[in-house]
């Protein structure tokens, strides 16, 4: 004789989601975007930004990477 198996259903059908994300899981992506956001603000403390626009140089680098 088998005995009667009780599983409980899944989270997501007993009310919602429940997840939960460490500390720094949010706040190293704000800290990057906030890092960034710096750096275009102020163009002036960027040393190579009088020779080349971003723009060209980034243009360069991909011409780069596929002539690889």
């Amino acid at each position: 004789m088998s005995a009667p198996t009780h599983t409980r259903p899944p989270r997501a059908t007993r009310g919602g989601v429940d997840a939960r994300l460490p500390w720094w899981a949010l706040a190293l992506p704000v800290l990057a975007f906030v890092a960034l956001l710096l750096l275009i603000l102020n163009p002036a403390d960027a040393r190579a930004a009088a020779e080349q626009p971003a723009t060209a140089h980034l243009l360069e680098r991909l011409e780069q990477l596929t002539v690889r």
